[in-house]
């Protein structure tokens, strides 16, 4: 997995909205920030706000979950958040790293009722899903560093993290 200090950005990414996380300058933890709507067709606004937060943090990485089914088969905008995975490469140079996502929406609706959340679910949850993807990266990175430390090979924890 990538080291790469300092701050980084988790996106949820969906045909209609884009969950934005970002971490703590020591990359430990995760907290949603921003849900981007967009189109689906048209990635330009959203790419032009995701340039200026990672401008705006000083972003170290970028983590992007990859849409998949739950079957584990590809999923129809997993093409489409490729593309824009690529577009957001072209223009910030920076890793990105993908993830499975599968889940994650199941996930923070199950979080947002443990929290008895009484607002509007859509306007947050997919920030919620975007904390969710980065606070598992976040925490594999960090298991993954330790291990060699305790004297053990690095351990597989099943990540289907793409670098």
């Amino acid at each position: 997995m990538t080291e790469q200090p300092g701050r980084w950005l988790g996106l949820d990414f969906g045909l209609a909205r884009i969950g934005v996380a970002i971490s703590d300058p020591l990359g430990i933890t995760a907290r949603g920030i921003e849900t981007l709507r967009w189109n689906g067709r048209d990635a330009e606004p959203a790419l032009l706000r995701l340039l200026e937060l990672l401008d705006e943090h000083q972003i170290a990485g970028i983590v992007l979950g990859q849409p998949r089914r739950t079957d584990g088969r590809a999923s129809a905008s997993e093409a489409e958040a490729e593309g824009f995975a690529a577009a957001l490469a072209e223009r910030c140079q920076l890793p990105i790293v993908r993830v499975d996502e599968r889940f994650t929406t199941v996930l923070a609706h199950r979080l947002l009722s443990e929290l008895d959340w009484r607002g509007d679910r859509r306007r947050v949850i997919d920030q919620v899903a975007a904390e969710i993807i980065l606070q598992d990266y976040l925490d594999r990175r960090a298991r993954a560093a330790r291990a060699p430390l305790n004297g053990a090979s690095e351990p597989d924890f099943g990540c289907t993290c793409q670098e």
